[in-house]
């Protein structure tokens, strides 16, 4: 199936600034131009780190309390976190205050797969790199959630023309095929249990998919046949192997 790219969706007018651009600076740009992080470069253009308004909010979270009493051990005493915090309360450029090293993603990865590093990352934007490793965009989660303002026709006509036929090799007409905000219904009869299952997991792999509701029935159970002797071809064997 063909997915939508990070490529896409990312911005390709990106605001970034280099190692020894001043703090103020880096507060400048992100308040002109209404962002809450942008990536950190080298002279070639490539990410070296990136700074969130988290990152220049450390100088106010760790401004000293003029009551309370001192701390005697300085940054020795805190934790490797708490250290990195504190040194960038002191930071006077981006260089101090980055985040290091940069979580990044490819052009030319999946939507799906950008927001799965996001999520596992626990990042809210990517810098998104060419092949040779420099800055060519950038995506937020909220780019991401683009994928889901497709047309409910569109997603329709990838179900039918990619799955039903394409792959199932079914006339268009095999299936019911009824899409509401995302919503997937498939509905009918198919010959056998695996392509009801084939039907469903691709169905749920469409981008701007919201769920799917599968009212699905088969003729044949065909679990405990040998996948040699299954009828089903093309891409549908690749898909039986990993159900």
């Amino acid at each position: 199936m063909k997915h939508n790219k990070v490529g896409s969706v990312m911005t390709k007018d990106v605001v970034r600034v280099r190692y020894a651009t001043p703090f103020k600076e880096v507060a400048r740009l992100l308040a002109e131009h209404r962002i809450s992080g942008l990536p950190v470069v080298d002279e070639d253009d490539r990410v070296i780190g990136v700074i969130s308004e988290t990152d220049l909010m450390a100088r106010q979270t760790n401004a000293p309390d003029p009551y309370e009493p001192a701390h005697r051990h300085g940054t020795l005493a805190l934790a490797p976190a708490a250290r990195r915090q504190a040194a960038k309360a002191k930071a006077l450029v981006a260089g101090g205050l980055m985040t290091e090293p940069p979580v990044t993603v490819r052009a030319d990865v999946t939507i799906a797969e950008a927001a799965r590093t996001m999520a596992r990352r626990h990042v809210e934007r990517l810098p998104v790199l060419d092949v040779e490793d420099r800055l060519v965009g950038i995506v937020t989660r909220r780019d991401l959630l683009q994928v889901f303002l497709r047309p409910d026709n569109d997603i329709r006509t990838d179900v039918v023309d990619e799955i039903l036929v394409g792959t199932l090799w079914l006339t268009p007409l095999a299936v019911d095929v009824s899409v509401t905000e995302g919503v997937v219904t498939l509905t009918g009869q198919v010959e056998r249990r695996s392509e009801a299952k084939i039907a469903v997991s691709m169905t749920r792999q469409i981008d701007g998919v919201v769920d799917v509701v599968d009212k699905l029935t088969h003729r044949l159970d065909d679990r405990h046949i040998q996948p040699t002797e299954q009828a089903l071809h093309g891409v549908a064997d690749d898909w039986l192997r990993r159900l």
